[in-house]
């Protein structure tokens, strides 16, 4: 029957405890690596209360108390170290030495009780984390079998071991509880880890669902990544903001902000975007768009300056939690980042316009200086072969004008070369030879990609030199792939070059050579292959098969 009741004072203990853990203040407490003053003077409040509490409810037998003063100490100080145990022993001994000083165990109690303030930080300081339960346990045990052996020194003879043989078993054997408190606070703190686990998986949902959207920007993409975050997060509502209207709103209000006049900020956004800050409010009282209890806002931020927020709500009070609020920070810098590449992005983009318009500018008013001079020079000579090069260059002018800066199939882009590469022929003569050895394939190409590499061929490799040379223009099917190679015979390009063009470097007079390298770049991860040959150039490049010409 004292065990019995031993293990009922415990079992309160323990229902404490688990109330205490439900908290949030006692979870922030436990969740902290480590601990102000204040908060290890409440967790020695808490476990000399709950030491003194044990003797307060103690069994009288024999003149001692059946008690569970010792399991309380000693939990406290192995799971938070001197400052909690070594005071919660103090207290609780001099304690129960005060309220019965002639009593047969008053001072026997007095020096176990510190002792095991004392045993439990040594614990705490040398034992593994894992076994912490069993470690206390056995502790427990032993600290009563000192309380029990110091009854028998201290106490008048005959009474002593009246006392050891009423309740040493049931001390003993309850001791063990420690463990039970030990590994209950332990749980608590493992709740840590389990919810930083629960977010990361969170957050990693949201990622994976939301990428998709900012790899295409549109309009509605804010209003889906809300969507996603009000799913993942089972919110009330969620909102994105810039620094002076919502963009963004999915949930209980949306129709507040349908309309344009309710697009503006409200105070608390525009004070959380004005100083910077995460804002948590579990008690709102009033929300222009519904009735909502709780909110997180969170900055955005690019290039380190705030420019907007994340808003999420809850219509009950106290939804924002510490993890809830890290968890939106990590979404925040999740949004940041990709707003920030999906700008990036469209901003290369039209770089990479601008820079196809500049290289399509440049080549047209190049080229057709070169061939109106062709012309005159054949009008005089062989007019019928001038009407032939000027039907030539009029299909060519007609075919860039057109030109777009996405894909085309590379036949087209063939047909664009050799008109480039009979107008050529008739300015140099026999100067110049062309062949071709075309396969039957279809595939995408970048627009604009095999005439600057022909005309490179002619103007820097034959031209350059005093005999005749010849350009080889090679499209060959293999196994998975089409390769490219425009072959040259001419004096042969600098190794300078080569090195400029394959680290992105501007070239003066290469600006079409360095346009088609970074454009298969970006498309296919691989540029061009330039290589020097005795004599002349070669410059080739591969494009991947697609299933049905794979097929």
């Amino acid at each position: 029957m004292i065990l019995l009741a031993l293990f009922e004072r415990a079992a309160l203990m323990l229902m404490v405890l688990f109330f205490l853990g439900r908290t949030r203040l006692f979870k922030n407490v436990l969740w902290k690596g480590r601990l102000s003053g204040l908060e290890l003077a409440f967790l020695s409040a808490l476990f000399s209360g709950f030491a003194v509490g044990g003797t307060y409810m103690g069994i009288p037998v024999e003149g001692a108390l059946v008690n569970v003063r010792t399991i309380a100490i000693m939990s406290g100080g192995i799971l938070f170290g001197p400052w909690v145990g070594i005071p919660a022993g103090i207290i609780s001994g001099l304690h129960r030495f005060l309220i019965d000083i002639h009593g047969p165990s008053a001072t026997a109690c007095l020096i176990s009780s510190i002792c095991a303030g004392l045993l439990s930080t040594v614990i705490h300081y040398r034992g593994r984390r894992r076994w912490l339960w069993l470690t206390g346990s056995l502790a427990g045990m032993a600290c009563e079998c000192l309380t029990m052996l110091l009854i028998l020194l201290l106490a008048p003879v005959g009474v002593g071991s009246a006392i050891v043989a009423e309740i040493a078993w049931p001390m003993i054997i309850g001791s063990m509880c420690t463990g039970m408190i030990i590994k209950r606070i332990q749980d608590i703190e493992d709740e840590k880890e389990l919810t930083a686990a629960h977010e990361a998986k969170l957050a990693l949902v949201i990622a994976n669902r939301t990428l998709p959207f900012f790899q295409n920007v549109q309009d509605d993409t804010l209003a889906k990544v809300c969507g996603v975050i009000h799913e993942c997060l089972e919110a009330d509502a969620v909102a994105i903001t810039d620094r002076d209207h919502v963009l963004a709103y999915v949930g209980i209000g949306h129709e507040y902000y349908d309309e344009k006049k309710h697009k503006h900020l409200s105070e608390l956004t525009a004070d959380a975007i004005r100083n910077d800050r995460i804002t948590v409010d579990n008690n709102l009282h009033r929300y222009p768009a519904a009735d909502f209890r709780s909110v997180a806002i969170v900055p955005l931020r690019e290039n380190g300056l705030v420019t907007g927020t994340l808003k999420i709500f809850f219509s009950k009070p106290d939804m924002i939690t510490d993890s809830l609020r890290e968890l939106g920070v990590g979404l925040s810098q999740l949004i940041s980042t990709q707003m920030e590449l999906s700008r990036v992005k469209v901003l290369r983009e039209m770089a990479a316009k601008a820079e196809f318009r500049a290289l399509q500018s440049k080549i047209n008013p190049h080229f057709l200086f070169n061939a109106l001079n062709a012309i005159s020079s054949l009008v005089r000579l062989r007019p019928d072969e001038a009407r032939q090069v000027i039907a030539k260059l009029a299909d060519y002018l007609r075919h860039n004008l057109s030109l777009s800066d996405g894909m085309i199939d590379i036949q087209d882009e063939l047909r664009q070369v050799h008109d480039y590469v009979a107008i050529e022929q008739a300015r140099f003569g026999p100067k110049l030879t062309v062949t071709f050895d075309v396969d039957d394939v279809n595939v995408e190409i970048p627009s604009l990609s095999l005439q600057p590499l022909v005309e490179n061929a002619i103007l820097h490799g034959i031209q350059s030199q005093p005999k005749p040379g010849e350009v080889h223009i090679a499209v060959k099917r293999l196994a998975d792939r089409v390769n490219v190679t425009i072959r040259d015979t001419g004096k042969g390009i600098d190794p300078e070059v080569i090195e400029a063009v394959a680290n992105g470097q501007a070239v003066r007079d290469r600006i079409g050579l360095m346009n088609v390298n970074e454009r298969l770049k970006l498309l296919h991860g691989q540029g061009l292959t330039i290589r020097r040959l005795e004599p002349g150039t070669s410059v080739s490049f591969d494009l991947p098969l697609e299933n049905k010409e794979a097929a």
